[in-house]
């Protein structure tokens, strides 16, 4: 196995330690919450920091909480598999739980991050389509003060978000889903086991009154950031059967997805997932809400 490049170790114990250390070292410094890419990409000499800040000592980054009004809050430094344990999380959140539970295996959750995740960016982000569609809010801090900046607007490019230097993302807000409401996440990918999201599409469906449903899609794996199919959504919200507002809905979404040939899958493969993987996951929401 290959042995990782040599850098210095720090791990405070509290968010100004950590500020501290990311103005003193800049750019030549990495943050590890979970390490399960950053571990990877070292050891590839993809990535070559100087120093590894380890954040999982830092106590108000393990935070994770839930009240009806709040929604849920997921700290930083919460594990996937704590995530998925978490009863509140489970039972108010499905379509979140579902969508994580496709990132790796049990031991890379056991060590992976909610923030790590949407952190690293990457189009092929699992997490990122629920938390789109449940319009989630990433909690940002720095030594100049606190933001919140939806997660719609935090990714700015191929494993590139909004965060300036010397911030780093606290946690993850969710809002609870709207009464009523039913959600899923389908992936494709090209072994059965683990592996990485081909295309991925999450999906809610929620009630409008009269019998009406409004549906939020978003993706993963079709663009150079994860996206929300905004101007597809609009479609659902005539009242007619769900295979005519699908069929209105295809054009819309072909032009809104920009895949790429890669190593998992031609651009053509993946614009066909796009229809195959909508069009399963908005019927099997139609017949549950």
């Amino acid at each position: 196995m290959r042995m990782l490049p040599k850098f210095d170790y720090f791990a405070p114990q509290t968010l100004q330690e950590t500020f501290g250390l990311l103005e003193e070292h800049g750019e030549d410094a990495k943050l590890l919450a979970g390490g399960t890419d950053l571990i990877v990409t070292m050891r590839a000499r993809d990535l070559l920091p100087k120093c590894v800040v380890d954040i999982k000592g830092v106590k108000e980054l393990h935070e994770l909480t839930y009240d009806d009004r709040q929604g849920l809050k997921v700290g930083a430094a919460v594990t996937l598999n704590k995530l998925i344990l978490y009863g509140e999380a489970s039972r108010n959140y499905p379509v979140l739980i579902e969508a994580i539970s496709t990132i790796g295996d049990y031991e890379i959750r056991e060590r992976a991050t909610l923030a790590g995740n949407i952190c690293n960016a990457s189009p092929a982000a699992d997490s990122a389509p629920s938390l789109l569609i449940l319009d989630a809010t990433v909690n940002i801090a720095g030594r100049k003060g606190k933001r919140n900046v939806p997660i719609r607007e935090f990714f700015a490019g191929v494993k590139k978000t909004t965060l300036a230097k010397n911030e780093l993302v606290t946690s993850i807000s969710v809002p609870t889903p709207p009464k009523g409401s039913v959600g899923g996440y389908l992936k494709a990918r090209r072994t059965i086991g683990e592996d990485l999201c081909v295309v991925g599409v999450g999906g809610l469906a929620v009630p409008s009154g009269n019998a009406a449903k409004k549906l939020r899609l978003a993706y993963s794996s079709v663009a150079p950031t994860p996206m929300r199919a905004f101007e597809a959504e609009k479609i659902f919200e005539n009242h007619k059967p769900v295979d005519e507002l699908l069929d209105q809905a295809m054009p819309i979404l072909r032009k809104t997805v920009s895949p790429i040939p890669d190593v998992r899958g031609a651009k053509e493969y993946r614009m066909n997932l796009v229809e195959v993987l909508t069009k399963r996951l908005v019927r099997r929401l139609w017949e549950a809400s």
